[in-house]
């Protein structure tokens, strides 16, 4: 039997999901195939509708290494996980002569514990919470989702907080949860055998393709503890995200009410004069804290360096002290002081951070209404971390509906800690990129309209002229519109102001869960949806129910945003062009998902409006624009009005 082409494969794929196969689909499966035979790394752009998860899992499982994809949503996850995959296997089985298994990992966090669930959270806040719920049914929402998450815990196969409908809130999932550093392990844990975090990880060491998630893919190559099954292809979907989530994973945060819990959890574990050290230290930081103005700290101030040195030498005596002591009368002694020592060993990793003061990091305070001042600690860059750990050991493959921005790979790719194939040298890695387009004809399917008579943005203050148009687009476009805001006090704006103005519903981020509120707006097409940044990623509504996507203005970073400021200054430092590198980068990637959320089928027609003169008016428009899909661009107000009008027309009369 001869061996099957990749368009035989691919085929054979594409049918048995249901789907048709798309000349960029093709043209992708060949590049990433070759990148995968090459041990080489591809950035490519694939667009809404290619079916680009077909155009890297067919050749990946025709190559039969073991491959990981990490996707940054749930619902690709799932979409991978329950139904791509299972129905390529299914097909691609009689072709390959074998069936690839496969595999969803995420963080221990995300996975029920079992001797947390039945033996209750050593000395916290919620301590004995399950016993006062034996005798009686309880009232609270907290004691009803615990004792629900009892029952589930039963009948579920996988422990996976995503499996578990309803959801429960974060408070209620932690008191059933465990992170990797409070985890006893399979062998000292009576419920070792049964983990379902731990069952997960074996079902990845066997299977062929194991899809995971940015976060725990950056913790396996980080933190140096590997997660993750060893591996030869990497392939990164939602690839625009990875960046930001790396970021996250690297940052480390101190709170005065997160050290007052480290306190706690040590106090009866160590002796008095090691427990006193620490009380003391974490008084001291608290006090500092209570004055902390929010910014960047270029220099750690005197009063706070000294707070960090004692939170960290006061840390380091309890983490010893921990280790070496056997306190009898705590009980369940184990789970207590892994909590214990989890804490402390968080406390003093990020003081110690601090107080080395690498050029390499950013530190800053923030301080939020409800949970008052924190100290963060980021990475400048983590180009040089990905170059390090992600890409010197194995062919990966990049891919998003966004990686070109302002007409080439360059600035993802220079992000990504990679250089263009030719240049470099040896120490560089080197990307090959590949647009394989849409199937969308955005000429024809969009507009792109530019108020360009408007008043140029301020940072504060209301928009006056602003609402007058968007208030005249809603309602040329008979609703059916996705506003998109800079922040959620526009957003809130916005909605006030058009529920007065408009006989129109005005659906606004926050006052119901996402998901209703995409499913609310997806069935009625008069609804309008208002919001902010996960919208600006998040919504998926093909037909008549979205014609109109709205920004209010191009979405820059804050300038007083302490990491992205930091990034800008580095750049100019080094001789670079900051405000392109990063703010502009920021917001053509911000803008270009957007602008996605307007074409989900071959059928939709629209506009995308922004309300923001500089995208017509400013250097840098041409390169924010050039980020975007190819819609017809005009800044002429009344023929968009009567577009917008036509398409609406034309949606009743068809009934939608």
């Amino acid at each position: 039997m001869t061996k099957p082409s990749l368009p035989e494969l691919l085929h054979a794929a594409v049918t048995a999901v249901g789907g048709v196969e798309r000349p960029g689909q093709v043209t992708m499966a060949e590049a990433v195939a070759e990148a995968v035979d090459d041990n080489s790394h591809l950035l490519v752009q694939a667009g809404t509708g290619t079916g680009k998860s077909l155009g890297y899992l067919v050749p990946a499982l025709a190559h039969g290494e073991r491959v990981v994809v990490a996707t940054a949503t749930l619902a690709l996850q799932r979409q991978l996980v329950e139904r791509d995959l299972p129905r390529t296997v299914d097909a691609l089985h009689p072709l390959l002569r074998r069936r690839p298994e496969f595999a969803m990992l995420k963080g221990r966090s995300n996975y029920l514990c079992l001797h947390r669930l039945h033996e209750g959270a050593p000395q916290d806040e919620e301590e004995g919470l399950f016993d006062q719920f034996e005798a009686a049914a309880p009232t609270s929402k907290l004691g009803q989702d615990l004792l629900r998450m009892r029952d589930w815990a039963d009948e579920t196969e996988t422990g996976d907080r995503d499996d578990l409908t309803p959801g429960v809130s974060d408070r209620a999932w932690g008191q059933v949860s465990v992170s990797s550093r409070e985890c006893l392990g399979a062998s000292k844990c009576a419920y070792g055998a049964e983990c379902f975090a731990e069952m997960a990880r074996e079902r990845a060491k066997l299977a062929d393709v194991v899809v995971t998630n940015h976060a725990l893919l950056a913790i396996d190559a980080i933190e140096g503890a590997p997660v993750l099954p060893q591996h030869e292809v990497l392939i990164v979907d939602e690839a625009h995200e990875l960046v930001s989530r790396v970021t996250g994973v690297a940052t480390g945060e101190l709170t005065p009410g997160q050290v007052n819990r480290a306190v706690r959890r040590a106090a009866k574990l160590v002796n008095e004069k090691a427990a006193d050290a620490l009380q003391t230290a974490s008084e001291t930081f608290e006090r500092v804290m209570e004055l902390a103005l929010p910014g960047r700290l270029e220099e750690i101030p005197e009063d706070l360096g000294y707070a960090l040195m004692a939170l960290r030498d006061a840390s380091r005596t309890v983490i010893s002290a921990i280790g070496s002591a056997r306190d009898k009368s705590v009980q369940d002694e184990d789970a207590v002081r892994k909590q214990a020592l989890a804490s402390v060993e968080n406390i003093h990793a990020v003081a110690e951070r601090i107080t080395q003061g690498s050029e390499y990091d950013v530190v800053w305070y923030e301080r939020h209404d409800r949970f008052g001042a924190s100290l963060r600690v980021a990475p400048l860059s983590v180009s040089g971390l990905l170059r390090e750990k992600l890409f010197s050991e194995r062919s990966v493959v990049l891919t998003s509906a966004t990686l070109k921005l302002g007409g080439d790979f360059n600035g993802v790719g220079a992000s990504l800690g990679l250089a263009p194939e030719g240049t470099g040298g040896e120490e560089v890695p080197q990307w090959k990129g590949l647009d394989v387009g849409s199937p969308f004809d955005y000429p024809k399917q969009g507009i792109l309209y530019v108020a360009r008579h408007l008043a140029t943005p301020g940072r504060e203050g209301s928009r006056g002229d602003m609402m007058d148009e968007l208030a005249e687009l809603v309602e040329a476009a008979g609703g059916r519109t996705l506003g998109l805001f800079s922040s959620m006090r526009a957003a809130q704006a916005a909605a006030e102001e058009l529920r007065g103005r408009l006989d129109k519903p005005i659906l606004l981020q926050g006052e119901e869960t996402l998901g209703e509120l995409i499913k609310n707006f997806a069935a009625d097409p008069e609804t309008c949806l208002f919001g902010t940044l996960s919208l600006w990623q998040g919504v998926d509504v093909p037909g008549p129910g979205c014609q109109l996507v709205v920004m209010d203005r191009i979405p820059f970073p804050r300038p007083d945003d302490p990491l992205m400021s930091a990034r800008q200054k580095a750049v100019e430092e080094a001789g670079g062009n900051g405000f392109m590198a990063v703010a502009a980068t920021h917001a053509a990637l911000l803008m270009a998902q957007g602008a996605g959320r307007l074409v989900r089928a071959t059928g939709d027609r629209g506009v995308v409006a922004v309300l923001d003169p500089r995208l017509a008016n400013a250097r840098y428009g041409s390169y924010l624009r050039a980020s975007l899909p190819d819609f017809w661009y005009t800044t002429d107000r009344n023929q968009v009005r009567r577009s917008l009008a036509a398409i609406d027309a034309a949606a009743k009369a068809d009934g939608k």
